[in-house]
């Protein structure tokens, strides 16, 4: 049926609450308000802020369930029950669409067409943090995200290196993926007066975040590095810092606030397939320093210095340099903040509202496994 302001288009979104795709799927909900998302939420409950930040949305139902994300142990175990639990979802709602944020759940028994946003995935994030082939105990993931991605009817991603991976370690050949860069509102991120820091964001047990390098040289620089983010491990453990003040996790306001006013931003990953924290800082007016890889080359090239995740000494330089030159610390944000206005909510919204429309009025013909 066509989306009508008495009837909008109901999207089954697939989300957790563990990570950056939270994030991206409350502003792509929030920016699409002519759609009715039943938002299904499985692995860790979200927080009380993030069912709070989803209350204030009209458009929005939480749908929660306990079965592990694809990617976590044990989750083979769990992927009939929760795919029949989506399938039930789609068909109580009546969703005219369903968007997969991850893989293996694209392969659903529903009667309406299917989209991928590939945000991430294992064996990249394997490749990129070890420098060798995930082993074998890692064969059931690549079989479940073929076969999700084959199952789609179309796959997105937020970069071109996401889908070069997918080609990469999985197969993955569709001609008619694309791209739709994440997006942010930019009025919620200003430059505000400058404090002498350094900061960064991301999960700190994360070894592709790579933020434990940033411990390391934080002893050898003049200003405090500061880092926002979990520093526990949902599958157990936590990290630590000796040098580095760790900040915690942060509501998107005070975030804002503490970029706004951070002079510099570092992000010495070895694999991010997008960036949103980067984003943000960059429309912060944060001067960039990141590490070298493709997908942040797409879309930071000529915007932040770029350096070699690994190596220490060439990043405590760098970050001496920016702190040491106001001058060119100054030209550096200011091409960072000129870049982000390209990565704008509004055309993320325009890019997936142009995309669930041609989907929901054309045929779908799916292999359903």
């Amino acid at each position: 049926m066509p989306s009508t302001a008495d009837h909008p288009t109901t999207v089954l979104m697939i989300a957790d609450a563990v990570g950056g795709v939270w994030n991206y799927t409350l502003t792509l909900c929030a920016a699409l308000p002519e759609f009715h998302f039943v938002v299904a939420v499985m692995g860790p409950a979200p927080s009380e802020a993030q069912r709070t930040a989803i209350g204030r949305l009209g458009n929005i139902v939480l749908e929660e369930a306990p079965y592990r994300l694809e990617w976590m142990a044990g989750a083979a175990a769990d992927l009939t029950a929760s795919r029949k639990w989506l399938t039930s979802l789609a068909r109580r709602h009546g969703a005219e669409l369903v968007h997969v944020n991850g893989y293996a759940h694209a392969r659903l028994d529903a009667d309406c067409p299917i989209v991928v946003a590939a945000h991430s995935d294992v064996l990249s994030w394997w490749q990129a943090v070890h420098r060798a082939a995930a082993p074998a105990e890692w064969d059931d993931y690549r079989r479940e995200v073929a076969g999700g991605s084959a199952a789609a009817d179309r796959i997105v991603a937020p970069s071109r290196a996401v889908l070069d991976d997918l080609a990469i370690h999985y197969g993955m050949d569709r001609d008619d993926a694309l791209v739709i860069p994440n997006g942010i509102d930019l009025a919620a991120y200003m430059p505000r007066p400058k404090r002498p820091v350094v900061m960064a964001a991301g999960r700190l047990w994360d070894a592709a975040k790579n933020l434990a390098l940033l411990d390391d040289v934080a002893a050898g620089l003049p200003w405090p590095v500061e880092i926002a983010g979990p520093a526990t491990n949902p599958e157990g453990g936590s990290a630590q810092c000796a040098a580095a003040r760790l900040l915690g996790v942060l509501s998107p306001a005070v975030m804002a606030v503490r970029l706004g006013r951070a002079a510099i931003f570092a992000a010495p990953a070895r694999y991010e397939p997008f960036g949103l924290g980067i984003l943000e800082a960059a429309a912060s007016g944060c001067a960039l320093v990141l590490g070298d890889i493709p997908s942040l080359r797409e879309n930071w090239e000529g915007a932040a210095l770029f350096v070699a995740p690994d190596d220490c000494a060439a990043w405590r330089s760098a970050l001496r340099h920016l702190i040491e030159d106001d001058g060119d610390r100054a030209l550096w944000a200011f091409s960072a903040q000129q870049r982000a206005r390209g990565f704008s909510r509004e055309a993320m919204a325009a890019g997936y509202a142009t995309l669930y429309r041609e989907m929901v009025a054309g045929p779908a013909h799916r292999e359903v496994a």
